[in-house]
């Protein structure tokens, strides 16, 4: 009984000890004097109670923003949005003005106030359904602030996408994903550095260069309260930024936007409701404009599955004659054919089921011309010649497998880890297996002709060309050329790269000239001379691919090329998916377009303002 008494005892001393030294710090803080402590005490907790009642609002994420390689803005614009706050009934019906501000946003005062009572939250004005704040115009925001309602601010907002700007699928969009955060950044989040209600990168550059382009901080607004929520004048309202002179960071990509813009327009004006289409510099392989289709709308998501967000430029899918460039490269190569050897095509191979798509055949005709005709019956020839283990080192050679975009395997500058700027981009393929003790004569044929298990993405086809101007030489198209500081300073480089093929082997220059007369072939007498009259003179090999959608008969339409043929300034890939069998060529046409529009585009830069 005693000893437990005496720890009571010694608990209640404790406790006494500790309330008595609460009691000194209130009373003894520095620069107060005894005097003042218990008016300081009241203070301080008003001073908390306030912090309690302050509702925040987030006006700029902080992220880094994306520009075309002419420093044209691509994400990312400013303007005055309308905020409001959850104060009272009271304080909103003070002055009898929701019926002004009601006229100035051009609702009913019913919907107005409505929808301000069942705010908890700080919240942006929206109009309807519409996930981006309310713009205000210059003359509405000085009408609003002029009005001096309690618990409204007229105030400065960034806005992720551009009005003037369609969403880009390489760019991606932002969204919420703590599960995400909490698994990749354990350590930003312990140590303050990331937040789990950050907006996080779901695809394209977005994703990708998430680690870095997220920022140093968010830039919000701060209004004060009482707990019956009616606004602490006193306090006012307060704005807070990270004051970092070095961020926002700048991503430059090799995009030309105007182009960029140009093409899709183009592509939904000539009804291209799913494929792609990738320019790419002719030079040296950066990427000029990309363009995929269906559309990317951020925000409006209706499945659940990604489809809506997928870029098309980057899916691989079977590319059918376009990959009779890579099967004619081996028989070159590997000595199985050369380009005047004499073929006879009657219609039909005479097995496996395989037929030529001119009805009664080529007749007589050589390899080149096969190119030219996109004679099935010749390349069905060569491919049971050669192995798999060479239709494979040759589509390596060609960088026709794995993934083709830019990457880099080691970390390097600020990135912790290896890089690969498009991450979503599928591997292409000539096998769904191992493709090198493959010895299957109609597996051969077939993937000879880019059907079977071959895959490609557009993304590829167009650096397919880049490949064969320069002669064997492969590059990695490049989308981002540098990543800048606020200041304009450079951050870090994203130099070109070359792909350097498993086998260690390059194409031959002679090669890829045949290659190329080849494709001038094409359209000059072949099966694209329907595009043979327009601003520049073109070169390239059209391809249709069958397959199944749903258990139904569909076709890949597709164009691979470049122009102009004397001095090659683009390489261009179209692909037009899911199209009903035996449909017009959509593909071919949309190339002829597209090349139409980057001569115009060229001839304007030319002679605009330098």
């Amino acid at each position: 009984m005693f000893k437990r008494t005496a720890i009571t005892g010694v608990a209640i001393t404790i406790m006494l000890l500790l309330l008595l030294a609460r009691l000194a710090y209130v009373q003894l803080m520095p620069g107060i004097s005894v005097s003042m402590a218990g008016k300081a005490a009241r203070e301080n907790l008003k001073r908390q109670a306030v912090i309690q009642r302050q509702r925040s609002l987030v006006l700029d994420s902080g992220r880094g923003d994306f520009v075309d390689r002419f420093g044209q803005p691509i994400t990312g614009e400013s303007y005055r949005a309308l905020a409001l706050f959850p104060v009272s009934r009271e304080a909103r019906k003070r002055g009898g003005k929701i019926k002004q501000l009601a006229e100035m946003l051009g609702v009913a005062p019913g919907v107005l106030e409505q929808t301000w009572s069942r705010m908890t939250t700080a919240e942006l004005w929206r109009e309807g359904d519409s996930k981006e704040p309310f713009r205000l115009s210059p003359k509405q925001a000085e009408d609003i602030s002029k009005l001096g309602m309690d618990g409204i601010l007229v105030v400065p907002y960034r806005s992720r996408y551009r009005s003037d700007v369609e969403a880009k699928h390489w760019i991606g969009f932002i969204g919420e994903h703590p599960e995400w955060l909490l698994k990749t950044e354990t350590a930003a989040i312990q140590e303050g550095r990331r937040r789990l209600d950050d907006q996080v990168g779901g695809s394209g550059l977005e994703k990708s260069l998430d680690s870095i382009i997220h920022g140093v901080g968010k830039s919000f607004v701060s209004y004060f309260m009482d707990g019956l929520n009616n606004p602490l004048h006193g306090l006012s309202t307060r704005f807070h930024e990270p004051g970092n002179p070095y961020y926002p960071l700048r991503v430059v990509t090799t995009i030309d936007l105007e182009l960029q813009n140009k093409l899709e327009m183009y592509a939904d004006r000539e009804g291209l409701a799913k494929g792609a289409i990738v320019v790419l510099d002719a030079a040296n392989g950066d990427i000029v404009a990309m363009v995929s289709r269906p559309k990317l709308n951020p925000g409006k998501f209706t499945t659940s599955d990604g489809s809506e967000w997928e870029n098309q430029a980057l899916k691989a899918v079977p590319p059918g004659s376009i990959y009779k460039l890579v099967t004619a490269a081996a028989a070159l190569e590997y000595g199985k054919a050369d380009q005047d050897e004499v073929f006879t095509c009657s219609g039909h191979y005479g097995k496996y089921g395989l037929s030529c798509w001119k009805h009664g055949g080529h007749g007589v005709l050589t390899l080149r011309k096969g190119i030219a005709q996109s004679c099935n019956i010749v390349f069905a020839t060569i491919a049971e010649r050669l192995s798999g283990r060479q239709l494979e080192q040759m589509a390596g050679m060609l960088g026709m497998t794995g993934q083709s975009g830019w990457h880099a395997d080691e970390s390097f500058g600020p990135f912790a880890k290896p890089l690969r700027l498009l991450e979503e981009e599928e591997n292409g393929r000539v096998f769904a297996g191992e493709g090198a003790d493959i010895t299957d004569g109609g597996i051969l044929a077939q993937s000879g002709i880019g059907q079977r298990d071959v895959r490609l993405s557009p993304l590829a086809a167009a650096n397919l060309i880049v490949t064969l101007l320069a002669e064997g030489r492969v590059m990695e198209p490049r989308l981002v050329s540098s990543i800048q500081y606020a200041n304009g300073q450079t951050m870090v480089k994203l130099p070109r790269h070359h792909h350097h093929a498993a086998s260690g082997r390059r194409l031959s220059p002679s090669t890829a000239h045949v290659l190329l007369q080849g494709m001038k072939e094409v359209v000059s007498e072949g099966t694209g001379s329907r595009i043979k009259n327009g601003t520049w003179h073109l070169a390239g090999k059209t391809g249709t691919a069958e397959a199944t959608l749903g258990g139904r008969n569909i076709v890949h339409q597709w164009f691979a090329g470049y122009g102009p043929v004397e001095s090659p300034r683009y390489a261009v890939s179209v692909l037009a998916s899911n199209r009903a069998p035996n449909s017009p060529h959509q593909a071919t046409v949309l190339f002829r377009g597209v090349m139409d529009l980057a001569a115009e585009h060229e001839a304007g830069r030319r002679n605009g303002p330098q």
